[in-house]
């Protein structure tokens, strides 16, 4: 199972690369699917498109647009590996027979029908298969969110018993930061699905979290590796496998979140439930989530979602302040979250006050805390998460080799 993302497969000459690649591992005996997304800045094209037609465009319509774009990299592809000479069929997330729930623009997968993949590949074919999308039960086309072809790809490894899943991107492979922010970044030879999991999920766009999910459930490893060379990238797999890991193993940054702070809120059983539940009505994800301590019977409560997830948000909130006896709320997107991440924190202790101390050397505030046995993270002014992020990095010593 490979899956190539959209820098890989950007123009022409680059997926013509691709399908020399693809019939390369076709050629050694393999039998090889092939999920690929659209092509470069294609999606981000297409939602722009969207918002010169109307700033609200339908959930349903927005996925019946964005799909496209990976329905033109199959067919390019398969074009170019046919031009090789070998046998090959593209295939969308419809005719693969991926099935999703009806939530549009973050559908999530509920199953995938192998019939179709299984008798093209043992007709001697290499089958490329669109990545990002499915249909509901009403056969309508859905989105599986941002990344989603890498949860497409660990989907139908795990379908499809694969050994192993290759998602190609345009770096080496994941790095203890961003090389973008922090030029002396390492790469990682080997991280665990749990750490992978929260760097993922804090930041980390080389893997998506939800595909991080899916490869832990079914025990899929993960070769995440450049498809501009052919150096070994980073192998992600059971942490049981692993020795002597790191107390920190990366830093990550997220500059896509909100902070939202709801005001005088009575401090009574439910008002919480009421609250988090109006949002999750609407598919709004929650993030991190501080209550303030209680005084004269109301507290405030602050909380995190994603910049795409923050309008529908403000009107949940609005919607629902009078109800819970809110007296107001605020919202602020100029935040970003920064994050230390390592398996070794669960078994020494100090390891968020030395984080907390990197911050404040650098003279940054902190708005918000949130933590787990593998994870720190804070929310801090946007304009400061470079320094942050160097900060940590030097703090933690990642930009050694562990001894």
């Amino acid at each position: 199972m490979q899956k190539y993302g959209g820098s890989s497969v950007a123009t022409p000459e680059r997926i013509r690369r691709v399908a020399r690649r693809v019939v390369d591992v076709y050629r050694q005996g393999h039998q090889v699917v092939v999920v690929v997304s659209a092509m470069g800045d294609t999606t981000d094209e297409l939602i722009s498109l969207a918002q010169k037609i109307t700033a609200n465009p339908p959930e349903r319509e927005m996925d019946m647009l964005l799909s496209t774009g990976e329905q033109v990299s199959i067919a390019l592809l398969a074009m170019a590996i046919s031009d090789l000479g070998e046998r090959v069929i593209s295939l969308t997330g419809a005719q693969v027979g991926i099935l999703t729930d009806s939530v549009h623009t973050k559908a999530r997968i509920l199953e995938i029908k192998t019939e179709r993949i299984l008798s093209e590949l043992s007709a001697g074919k290499i089958v490329v298969v669109a990545g990002f999308q499915g249909v509901n039960a009403a056969n309508d086309i859905t989105t599986l969110g941002r990344g989603g072809s890498d949860t497409t790809a660990v989907a139908l490894a795990a379908a499809l018993k694969a050994d192993l899943c290759e998602i190609y991107t345009d770096v080496d492979g994941v790095f203890t930061a961003d090389p973008r922010l922090v030029p002396e970044a390492r790469k990682l030879p080997v991280v665990s699905y749990d750490e992978m999991l929260e760097l993922a999920h804090l930041g980390a766009v080389v893997l998506h979290y939800r595909a991080v999910e899916c490869a832990k459930l079914y025990g899929i490893p993960l070769h995440v590796r450049s498809s501009f060379n052919h150096n070994l990238g980073t192998i992600i797999k059971e942490v049981g496998e692993m020795e002597k890991p790191m107390v920190v193993t990366g830093v990550a940054h997220d500059r896509n979140v909100a902070r939202i702070g709801v005001f005088g809120v009575p401090d009574r059983p439910g008002i919480a439930w009421r609250l988090f539940q109006a949002l999750a009505d609407e598919n709004i994800n929650v993030d991190m989530i501080i209550q303030s301590a209680t005084r004269n019977g109301v507290s405030d409560i602050s909380f995190t979602v994603s910049k795409p997830d923050l309008r529908k948000a403000l009107a949940v909130v609005e919607k629902i302040k009078e109800k819970i006896g809110a007296t107001g709320y605020n919202y602020d997107e100029e935040v970003a979250k920064v994050s230390i991440v390592g398996a070794g924190m669960a078994t020494n202790p100090g390891v968020a006050a030395r984080m907390f101390e990197a911050l404040a050397r650098e003279n940054i505030n902190i708005e918000m805390i949130s933590t787990s046995e593998i994870r720190v993270s804070c929310i801090i002014k946007a304009g400061e998460t470079e320094r942050a992020v160097r900060a940590l990095h030097r703090q933690f010593g990642l930009d050694k080799e562990p001894a």
